[in-house]
C-alpha cells in the first residue's frame, strides 16, 4: 500500500497515476474530502491536524507521500503545517513506513546564488521560516535515523490541470482569458521552472528506489532556463498570437499590499523575481539519466492543447 496525505491537488493526482502505471494499484488518496483518481483508488478521509486521524490514515502503508498544500496564508501556515509535519513523522514511525516530503524552496536563499541540495537555509520572511522549520524537523528524524524518509524538493510550477503558481496565475491563466499578461519586477532574470508531471513521475520514482533515502533530492528540471521574456516569446511562437505584457514593479506591489490581503502573502516572495533564479537538479539527473524532462516547447503545447 502506499498513501498520499493531502490529495485532490495536481501534483498528488499526477503523483497518483503515475504510482497506478509503474508501481501499485494499492493507493490511499488522504483527505478531508478525498476523490478518486484511478479507479482502484483507497479513499480515506482525514484531518491530518489530528493525530489519531493520520495515524490511522498511514496504518499497513509501505511508502507515505506528503503534498498538503495550504492556502497562502501566512497565520494559516504557521498554525497547520507544524502539526501536520510533526503528526505525519509521528504516524509513520508507529506504523513503520516510509515517508516522501513534497518540499518547495522557500527556505533558501532569494538571491542569483546557483541552488543545490547542499544551499544553507536561509528564509526571507515568515512563510519561508515556516518552510525551513517543518524540513528541519524532518532533518532531524533522518540523521538520527529515526525515520526512514525523503526529501524531494521542487521549484516553482507551471502546467496544465489544476496547477498553482504565480506563473501558471499571471502568464497562462491571462493566455486563457484573452487578458494581458502581467510580470512580476523583471522580464530579463533567468527562471528555473518545473513541469507539474514532471515533479510527480520523479516523486515516484525516488519514493520506490531504496536508495534514495536519507537524502534531499532536487526533482528534475528543464535547464533551458528562460526569462520571462523568453517565455512569453515561445508562447507566442507556439501558439501563433503576439502576447503583450506588463511588469509590475515593487511599488505597485507594495501599493496593493495594503488593500489586498493576497498581495501582501505576495511580497516577502519578491526577491526571488528580482535576480535570475536557478535551481540545480544535476544530482537526480547523474542518477536517473534515463529520466525524460518535459522541455518549455512540449509543456507550453500541452497547456495550449488543454485551453482549446
Amino acid at each position: 500500500m502506499q498513501t498520499i496525505l493531502g490529495s485532490g491537488g495536481q501534483i498528488a493526482d499526477e503523483l497518483s497515476k503515475e504510482l497506478n502505471i509503474r508501481y501499485t494499484s494499492a493507493i490511499r488518496l488522504v483527505s478531508r474530502k478525498p476523490v478518486k483518481v484511478n479507479e482502484t483508488d483507497i479513499l480515506f478521509k482525514a484531518d491530518l491536524l489530528n493525530a489519531d486521524e493520520a495515524c490511522a490514515a498511514v496504518e499497513g502503508s509501505e511508502v507515505v507521500y506528503l503534498t498538503v498544500g495550504l492556502p497562502m496564508d501566512t497565520a494559516i501556515w504557521e498554525k497547520q503545517f507544524p502539526i501536520i509535519m510533526s503528526n505525519t513523522i509521528h504516524a509513520c514511525k508507529k506504523n513503520n513506513a516510509r515517508l516522501v516530503y513534497f518540499d518547495n524552496t522557500y527556505m533558501y536563499p532569494q538571491t542569483p546564488d546557483v541552488q543545490t541540495e547542499e544551499t544553507a537555509f536561509k528564509p526571507n520572511g515568515r512563510k519561508g521560516k515556516v518552510r525551513a522549520g517543518i524540513t528541519q524537523m524532518l532533518l532531524r528524524e533522518m540523521e538520527a535515523k529515526t525515520l526512514n524518509a525523503v526529501i524531494c524538493r521542487a521549484p516553482e510550477f507551471y502546467g496544465a490541470g489544476k496547477t498553482q503558481s504565480i506563473t501558471r496565475a499571471l502568464i497562462f491563466e491571462n493566455i486563457r482569458s484573452g487578458k494581458k499578461l502581467k510580470v512580476l519586477l523583471k522580464d530579463n532574470k533567468l527562471r528555473t521552472l518545473i513541469w507539474t508531471p514532471d515533479a510527480s513521475k520523479s516523486m515516484a520514482l525516488i519514493g520506490n528506489t531504496p536508495d534514495t533515502y536519507g537524502q534531499t533530492w532536487h526533482l528534475p528540471c528543464d535547464d533551458t532556463r528562460l526569462t520571462y521574456k523568453e517565455l512569453i516569446e515561445l508562447a507566442s511562437e507556439i501558439y501563433e498570437k503576439k502576447f503583450s505584457y506588463t511588469i509590475i514593479s515593487k511599488p505597485i506591489l507594495q501599493l496593493g499590499a495594503i488593500f489586498s490581503k493576497q498581495a501582501r502573502e505576495l511580497l516577502e516572495l519578491l526577491p526571488r523575481y528580482e535576480y535570475d533564479n536557478i535551481f540545480d537538479s544535476s544530482k537526480f539527473k547523474k542518477r536517473f539519466p534515463e529520466f525524460r524532462i518535459t522541455t518549455y516547447n512540449e509543456g507550453i503545447r500541452h497547456i495550449m492543447n488543454e485551453q482549446k
